[in-house]
């Protein structure tokens, strides 16, 4: 089947009915030049943090699975609403749920990821169909459960359903495409025409909240482009794609403010103790961060970053894990921010880290991390303006 085209539409766009009866005359207008659509959509506006908090009403700790029936609800209000009006238009549309989509799913409640698709399936309902309207964010698991995919999960669904009907990806959301910074902090900020599938994993790693990551992977492996554009204008958007001819030392940057460093000091001078703090914390399904490795007359002080909302868990792991360890001391450091800066450009130019410590000379850095196409410092949060201001000057973005 030629000329598909997947569009994800996010919550936002579809908060009201107001809202979702837009969005189909903007569907309606585009199959009124022959393309067949796939439309993947999430929940309306902040439905799924309502259905978080209600769980929450009748639990502290909500069974995973009957997390995941309860959340699913949210996509299956908005394809039933959205193929309603797409009818009154009098467009052959079909609304579909994950098990109806044949999208199968692998892995934990609330973060599984896609396994395969029925496609002879799929693409039955979009040769019957003008329009097939598809819920986002979950698929189903072996058990036959109902798993979600994660927050942002919706863009992983588009682009998988376009990698498996080789089709074009659209995903729409308030923003007009993807900044050099987010516009919301630095209102100056540059909006981008493309940015290669490395940046955006980087940016979208880094906090960037256009894109989901695994969006951008599984983009990348099956050489998806996909377009970023604003849901209610007509303003030229952004293309994630392969690399360009010339790129920029730096296309972007990120900031994530909720950064927690966490500090142990005096840990025996023997890395199978990190290595074993590490897999430890792991083991209990946390991340760290930037992390650094000190060996200070003997004893080992290490330094790492996680995210606010993770800081009681990972102190709880740490203090059960330092228990026979008296001697070593456990310390937080709250309130800080981590920017960073990504640009395939680093690759080949040089000076980039000069550049960037220059600009950041009256910043206290607490922590660095590097790799081949970025740069991140954590500093307290204070900073942050003056930080923003002084690499948006120093790299033009």
């Amino acid at each position: 089947m030629n000329n598909i085209t997947v569009q994800k539409f996010g919550g936002s766009s579809l908060a009201t009915p107001e809202k979702i009866k837009s969005v189909a005359a903007k569907i309606y207008k585009r199959i009124s030049y022959g393309e067949k659509l796939v439309v993947v959509v999430s929940a309306m506006g902040k439905t799924t943090n309502s259905l978080i908090s209600l769980s929450k009403e009748i639990c502290s700790n909500p069974d995973p699975r009957e997390l995941d029936m309860l959340l699913s609800t949210g996509e299956q209000v908005s394809v039933s609403l959205m193929t309603m009006a797409l009818k009154e238009y009098g467009i052959s549309a079909i609304s579909l749920n994950s098990f109806q989509a044949g999208i199968n799913t692998f892995g934990d409640y609330s973060s599984a990821r896609i396994r395969d698709f029925d496609s002879g399936k799929l693409s039955e309902y979009v040769e019957k169909n003008q329009v097939v309207v598809i819920t986002g964010f979950q698929g189903i698991n072996e058990e036959g459960d109902i798993t979600t995919l994660g927050r942002g999960g919706s863009d992983t669904s588009a682009v998988a359903i376009a990698a498996a009907l080789n089709a074009k990806c659209e995903i729409y959301s308030d923003f007009a495409g993807i900044y050099t910074a987010d516009p919301k902090i630095h209102p100056g900020a540059k909006k981008l025409k493309t940015i290669s599938y490395d940046e955006m994993l980087e940016m979208s790693g880094l906090g960037a909240k256009v894109l989901h990551t695994r969006a951008v992977e599984i983009a990348k492996k099956f050489g998806i482009e996909i377009y970023c554009g604003a849901t209610f204008s007509d303003e030229e958007g952004t293309t994630v794609t392969m690399n360009t001819i010339e790129n920029p030392v730096v296309t972007g940057m990120s900031i994530q403010d909720d950064q927690t460093l966490v500090t142990v000091n005096n840990l025996k001078p023997d890395f199978n103790t990190v290595r074993n703090l590490f897999e430890t914390i792991a083991d209990n399904n946390h991340n760290v961060d930037m992390i650094s490795v000190i060996n200070n007359n003997g004893t080992i002080n290490l330094s790492f970053s996680v995210i606010e909302d993770e800081r009681e868990y990972v102190e709880n792991i740490i203090k059960t894990f330092l228990g026979n360890m008296p001697e070593s001391v456990l310390n937080y450091d709250h309130n800080n921010v981590k920017l960073s800066v990504v640009g395939i450009g680093m690759r080949d130019a040089k000076g980039v880290a000069s550049r960037f410590f220059k600009a950041l000379s009256n910043v206290p850095i607490k922590l660095v991390t590097t790799s081949e196409i970025k740069i991140s410092c954590l500093f307290t949060k204070e900073y942050l303006n003056d930080a923003v201001k002084s690499i948006t000057e120093e790299f033009g973005l």
